[in-house]
């Protein structure tokens, strides 16, 4: 007999991350557990790391052009210096149509082969894909140093289950 249909349980990892090099190396170490048609949706306030954990993970992956906030391009294609995936860097914050418009955007590489990572992207990109790394990024509360963030990160589906997300604070 076939077991229900269901979401698959979330691996969940949470993390302490008290500067923006460390936000850049959780990058880098990120990266590694990455693979093409990953789907990495970020969620913060403005300023709280998320395009310095996207440049960090552009390091790790090995993509070529400096990583900069999409806000104004929507996405942007860093393409691999070597035989590792390209990155696509999307910022979903003027997306109102989501998925649709994603498609839209033309981005002159495919999806499936690339690492996609999505600012603002809550409620827009999920039908993109049921596996999925949510990533959010809070200030610790009540911590008078700007630089603490809370890094909760959430493996959706099953392409996250056996992923290793604990190690990633070592």
């Amino acid at each position: 007999m076939e077991a229900p249909h269901h979401q698959a349980p979330a691996n969940i990892a949470a993390l302490t991350v008290n500067s923006p090099e460390q936000m850049g190396e959780l990058g880098r170490r990120l990266a590694k557990l990455l693979r093409p048609g990953d789907l990495v949706m970020l969620t913060g306030e403005l300023g709280a790391g998320k395009t310095t954990l996207t440049r960090g993970l552009g390091e790790g992956l090995g993509v070529r052009g400096a990583v900069t906030s999409p806000t104004f391009v929507i996405a942007r294609v860093h393409p691999p210096l070597g035989a590792g995936p390209a990155l696509v860097h999307v910022d979903a914050y003027r997306l109102g149509g989501g998925l649709d418009e994603m498609e839209d955007l033309d981005l002159d590489v495919s999806l499936p082969d690339s690492v996609i990572v999505v600012e603002w992207g809550d409620g827009k990109v999920e039908e993109l894909s049921d596996d999925r790394l949510h990533v959010i990024i809070d200030r610790a509360v009540g911590d008078t140093t700007d630089e603490v963030r809370e890094v909760t990160l959430t493996g959706l589906g099953a392409r996250w289950t056996e992923a290793d997300l604990a190690a990633l604070s070592a």
